[in-house]
């Protein structure tokens, strides 16, 4: 099975789509800041955003390794567990950081932002998908899944500042 990263380079449209609205660059692996999981777990930046956040690998392994997401204000959350479900998150919900309580009613608040400047988005998202090979969950389904990671999951995933030893501080409040 081919790598879903080598997927995402090979289909221009859907990398075009992750890039904006996904805010989510394989160009931007590397992290402003050094840092380290508590556990002492591997840590792999991968790609990141226009704001300077990262996405981590955590562990051992492949793209179904967990994904830790930090931005540049010092905030970091598990996202996902895999980058498919990483990807899917991005596309169906590509302002997952602005939905602190991970409601469908917030989100929807937030679609129909991005609708009025991005007409074509939903067109637009359902190509990506499908270029890359993935069903879709909806939005409240994604919603619950991104809870289910950051409050149950995540735990166990706490990102260090190096220099400092001091923890980052967790993206949602639970």
């Amino acid at each position: 099975m081919e790598s879903l990263i080598a997927a995402i380079r090979e289909q221009e449209e859907a990398a075009r789509f992750l890039v904006w609205p996904g805010d989510f660059d394989l160009g931007r692996g590397d992290h402003v800041e050094e840092v380290h999981l508590a556990s002492g777990a591997a840590l792999e930046g991968f790609a990141g955003d226009g704001a300077s956040g990262t996405y981590f690998f955590c562990g051992e392994g492949g793209e179904e390794r967990p994904v830790l997401y930090a931005d540049s204000e010092g905030g970091a959350a598990l996202v996902a567990i895999g980058l498919p479900e990483l990807v899917r998150l991005l596309l169906v919900v590509p302002w997952w950081r602005d939905c602190q309580a991970f409601t469908d009613e917030e989100s929807r608040k937030l679609e129909a932002e991005y609708l009025e400047d991005m007409p074509d988005l939903v067109a637009r998202r359902d190509r990506a998908a499908a270029a890359l090979g993935l069903g879709l969950p909806d939005q409240a389904e994604a919603l619950a899944r991104l809870r289910e990671v950051v409050t149950q999951l995540g735990e166990d995933f706490v990102l260090i500042f190096t220099p400092e030893g001091r923890p980052y501080e967790l993206l949602f409040t639970p």
